[in-house]
């Protein structure tokens, strides 16, 4: 059974019953009821982007599980009051598994897993880690990195551009590994990043999108949008793009350059089979091709076949693990050594990573 309730309907209900939850009484949940699963996300549903990826990604739990489970979506519950609110509402509940869908809903959600031990918590994008609650993210970077060497051939002014949505490390290394993927195909390739300081602000990313168009910026990365709004301008304007999650291609036939998506059903399945067993402890999951949960899809006719062969010759080893983007030598936008020659970055660096490559030319937000 899935639920997608809006934060207005929420809200109006908790306002209406007090103590007496829209999505039911607060007594604990009988052995014979299901377990009661809630994802709540920043943004719509949609039919695109890190919100549908999420809702997706527990299609396989329902279909596992059945009656066992109730699913419910809490759709466009911004960062900050509303979330902590409403997060701490859905467990008094008595639904004792939680999916915290963005970064700013961390420090809510950590206080639920300590107050519920018996609540299991999954927070996407994060860093904390308690015995009932995970932290999330995919290594967005690898299939970055990858689209980064098909931009940098179809570039003709070797400028390229990322709409961004926060200078978060996920999205940051993101960047760098886009960065660094096109810098293999040309070493003089530029990057240029607006950040648009929001998940869903669909007229604010058309804008950034055309102000990097003005920058002669051809190749451009959706970085973190919930909406086709960067991919339906670059179509119009004849520019090549990318996005992560899901595939947008149908928003841009011609000018779609690929798609790193992200399926997030082994993680959920696993975290959910665990929650049944009572086995679940809380770790760090960073996730990514050797996971089965990034993947490159729809890639462009239009990438010569010879880079084309080069990228899937570094696909393959980026999958068995003989190669990382963040491998050194790298340099620092700001000149200073950023990795040692022959050194990989190891994961803990990387989901702390709070600086751009040299060829990122857009500062990091102060």
């Amino acid at each position: 059974m899935l639920n997608n309730l809006t934060r207005r309907t929420l809200m109006k209900g908790i306002a209406a019953a007090g103590l007496t939850s829209v999505l039911g009484g607060r007594a604990a949940m009988a052995a014979d009821e299901p377990l009661g699963i809630t994802l709540v996300i920043p943004s719509p549903v949609g039919d695109v982007g890190w919100g549908h990826a999420l809702a997706a990604g527990l299609d396989p739990v329902k279909a596992a599980y059945g009656d066992k489970v109730k699913v419910t979506v809490i759709e466009n519950i911004p960062e900050g009051p509303d979330a902590d609110r409403i997060m701490n509402k859905t467990v008094s509940d008595g639904n004792n598994f939680l999916i915290a869908g963005s970064f700013g809903y961390q420090n809510g959600a950590l206080q639920i897993a300590r107050r519920n031990p018996a609540v299991t918590v999954l927070h996407a994008s994060g860093f904390q880690v308690a015995p009932n609650f995970s932290p999330f993210a995919a290594k967005y970077f690898q299939g970055t990195y990858l689209l980064g060497m098909a931009a940098a051939a179809l570039s003709k002014t070797g400028k390229l551009g990322s709409v961004s949505a926060f200078a978060i490390p996920e999205l940051i290394t993101s960047i760098n590994a886009f960065t660094l993927g096109a810098q293999a195909v040309n070493p003089d390739v530029e990057v240029s990043v607006v950040w648009v300081n929001s998940w869903f602000d669909p007229a604010k990313e058309q804008e950034a999108a055309k102000a990097l168009m003005a920058q002669k910026c051809d190749v451009i990365f959706s970085n973190a949008q919930d909406t086709p709004s960067v991919i339906s301008a670059c179509e119009e304007a004849g520019v090549y793009a990318f996005n992560l999650n899901s595939s947008m291609k149908k928003y841009a036939p011609k000018t779609y350059l690929g798609c790193v998506a992200t399926d997030w059903s082994p993680f959920f399945k696993a975290s959910v089979d665990a929650h049944f067993a009572g086995t679940f402890k809380g770790a760090n999951a960073f996730l990514g091709v050797s996971d089965t949960v990034v993947e490159v899809v729809d890639w462009n006719a239009d990438i010569p076949a010879d880079v084309m062969t080069r990228i899937k010759a570094i696909e393959a080893k980026i999958a068995d693990g003989s190669f990382s983007p963040f491998t050194g030598p790298i340099t620092k936008a700001d000149g200073s050594e950023g990795v040692a020659t022959g050194t990989t970055l190891p994961d803990g660096e990387i989901v702390a990573m709070d600086w751009h490559v040299k060829g990122v030319t857009t500062p990091l937000p102060k």
